[in-house]
């Protein structure tokens, strides 16, 4: 899984909580590294990634440039705005879930479970 947040202490929860459950994370602090490890030949079977990130492009903009070489990429999204303003005007497409800050650690992994298991 790779993990792009621009907060150190979240991507720290992200990768504590879902270590603990026996996945394997890489992590990225803003959406250039996030892209640079997407387009690369690194396995990632999900992208959790914060919708707000420095570097150019926002996690929507970040995990639709991925699709291009990652089609089947699967995502969620973890912002602390409403979900209609973390998705834009369009819709997820599939494999694409929110998930919305504040969340309980349960919720995390059962998305993860969720998306992983679709």
């Amino acid at each position: 899984m790779l993990i792009v947040d621009d907060e150190p202490t979240v991507r720290m929860l992200l990768t504590d909580s879902l270590g603990d459950l026996g996945y394997t994370l890489i992590e990225a602090a803003d959406s250039l590294a996030g892209l640079k490890l997407l387009r690369s030949d690194v396995h990632i079977d999900l992208l959790i990634t914060d919708v707000g990130l420095p570097g150019g492009m926002n996690g929507r903009q970040m995990a639709d440039a991925g699709r291009e070489v990652r089609p089947h990429l699967k995502t969620l999204f973890i912002t602390g705005y409403a979900e209609n303003a973390a998705i834009g005007d369009e819709q997820l497409g599939p494999g694409m879930r929110v998930l919305t800050k504040p969340f309980a650690i349960d919720v995390l992994a059962s998305r993860v479970q969720e998306l992983m298991s679709s």
